[in-house]
């Protein structure tokens, strides 16, 4: 039984195949569709392309990392989560803290690689969020409709061929038949009436097979126009992701921005500019000029300069909001001056920060200058 099966197969296959030979060369005819379906399957081919081109776009913005790339896609043809890789953003972000940690950050470059590491670690968040929107909201939704809609559009058409070259095989048939009709039937032949009756009914078959394919197909195509009114929504999920990712990335470096202008005017980055060693050449043109720039009195006269000795650095252990109009709240690892409050409360200290001062708890700050 499977061998006749398997004979009846290739006997089907060879008459496609001669079907379409002689069709290309053509010496037999070939059914065509009509414009309106002509019309769709144009216009279906059109989306594919499109949609692939698109795909493909947004993810060399949302990857650009063609090996990235690559290595999602293993993940998703063997249905694995995407890796949690770490962006550059990130791995920058984690850098400069670790070097900020080594320079100090009781200094203005330590604190300010800080700032700015932490900054650029919540942009490589806001990052890899904006990329999982962009996959999850655009790219996979429109993967699916190449996977699955185009698929089987192509695939019907495929079939659809098939159930053309069997239809134009049986009308080949036909023909010949009824061109041997007249003819009176040999010794041990079979009869061309009967050859014509078979090829008629194999025909009716082959009709009925080709119009039902066709229609099924035509169904598939007209479908595709109804899938733009789906793309065009996850087309503003893609925009919507862009949106909250740029908004979020410009109130952080905003922010950014502002801390370094007031870590610009810091005492920390006072101190260390007044505390900076003094080379012998500015000194003697100094002394040239009779204005020396170091006071080299192991006391000095100036008032200024006996009160910024009296103060001391700190560096803030933990945030603190002021519970009072007198005190003065803190910011963790930011460096501000303090001086030991001259009181009862000896659990308070007397802190600034440029031309802010109040009280705050000493057990919020650790010195630097011990």
């Amino acid at each position: 039984m499977d061998l006749k099966k398997l004979a009846g197969q290739a006997g089907q296959f060879l008459t496609r195949a001669v079907q379409y030979t002689e069709e290309k060369l053509g010496s037999a005819e070939k059914t065509e569709l009509d414009g309106h379906f002509e019309s769709l399957s144009l216009q279906a081919e059109s989306a594919r392309s499109w949609t692939e081109k698109l795909v493909t776009g947004a993810e060399s913005v949302l990857i650009p990392n063609p090996g990235n790339r690559v290595e999602d896609m293993l993940f998703e043809k063997i249905e694995k989560r995407r890796p949690n890789r770490l962006s550059n953003l990130e791995y920058l972000g984690l850098d400069m803290v670790q070097a900020g940690n080594d320079f100090g950050p009781g200094t203005a470059y330590g604190s300010a690689l800080l700032k700015v590491g932490g900054a650029e670690q919540r942009l490589g968040l806001v990052e890899r969020e904006y990329v999982s929107n962009g996959f999850t909201g655009f790219i996979q939704p429109m993967r699916k409709f190449l996977d699955t809609e185009m698929k089987t559009i192509a695939r019907e058409k495929r079939l659809l061929e098939t159930k053309r070259l069997d239809l134009d095989a049986c009308k080949s048939r036909l023909r010949k038949a009824r061109s041997q009709e007249g003819q009176s039937a040999q010794k041990d032949a079979v009869d061309p009436k009967v050859l014509v009756a078979q090829a008629e009914a194999d025909l009716r078959k082959a009709q009925a097979d080709y119009d039902r394919q066709a229609e099924i197909t035509k169904l598939l195509l007209e479908g595709v126009r109804s899938s733009q009114a789906a793309h065009l929504r996850h087309l503003n999920e893609l925009v919507e992701a862009q949106v909250q990712y740029y908004d979020q990335s410009y109130k952080i470096m905003t922010e950014l921005q502002k801390e370094m202008a007031s870590l610009a005017l810091s005492p920390d980055a006072t101190v260390s500019l007044t505390s900076a060693p003094v080379s012998n050449n500015s000194v003697l043109n100094a002394a040239q000029k009779g204005t020396p720039d170091v006071d080299s009195s192991p006391t000095g006269s100036d008032n200024s300069t006996e009160d910024l000795g009296t103060w001391r650095r700190a560096k803030v252990v933990c945030d603190y909001d002021s519970t009072s109009k007198d005190e003065m709240s803190l910011i963790m690892n930011e460096v501000v001056m303090f001086q030991d409050h001259e009181g009862a409360m000896t659990d308070y200290v007397i802190a600034k920060r440029g031309t802010q001062k109040g009280r705050v708890p000493i057990a919020y700050l650790e010195a630097m200058d011990d």
